[in-house]
């Protein structure tokens, strides 16, 4: 089937098979491997990417729900070589360590903070709650969604993110 979206700012025609699920699409036929595949069933989250505005697991939605759709990989948030003001809070408090969940991480807290900039430590806690991070730990993540905050409530500050 012949599919065109939006993603991250270009217009794409594919043509895949029904069944292909949309972090197959990104990662295999558009070469955007920012988007990770960790279980392919919806619950570690390390394939969040932004659709319409909000995050969504891109192993359970295929590729053909997306005709039409604006959506937004870790590669889009930034628009020039310089960390965005959320990867520069997770690099200055070791908020990764493999870096395996980082990208559905950092989606996941943009679609929230675009959404609630003022998302305090106990809803970032819950919105990050469904991304499953095995090295780090969650305190250095939500630490740095808390201090990415303040670029969200001033979006002159924040550039792409």
């Amino acid at each position: 089937m012949l599919v065109k979206f939006n993603v991250n700012g270009d217009t794409v025609e594919v043509d895949v098979e029904p069944r292909v699920s949309l972090a197959d699409c990104l990662r295999d036929v558009l070469h955007l491997t920012g988007t990770h595949l960790g279980c392919e069933h919806g619950v570690c989250g390390a394939c969040t990417v932004i659709i319409d505005g909000e995050a969504v697991r891109s192993c359970l939605t295929l590729a053909v729900q997306a005709d039409g759709a604006t959506i937004v990989t870790v590669e889009g948030l930034s628009n020039d070589n310089a960390l965005t003001p959320l990867q520069a809070a997770f690099r200055k408090h070791h908020a990764l360590q493999c870096g395996f969940c980082t990208p559905g991480m950092i989606t996941t807290a943009h679609a929230l903070l675009t959404e609630e900039p003022d998302a305090d430590a106990e809803r970032v806690r819950d919105v990050l709650s469904g991304n499953i991070c095995r090295c780090t730990g969650y305190v250095p993540i939500v630490e740095a969604v808390l201090e990415a905050r303040a670029a969200y409530a001033n979006p002159d500050k924040a550039d792409a993110s």
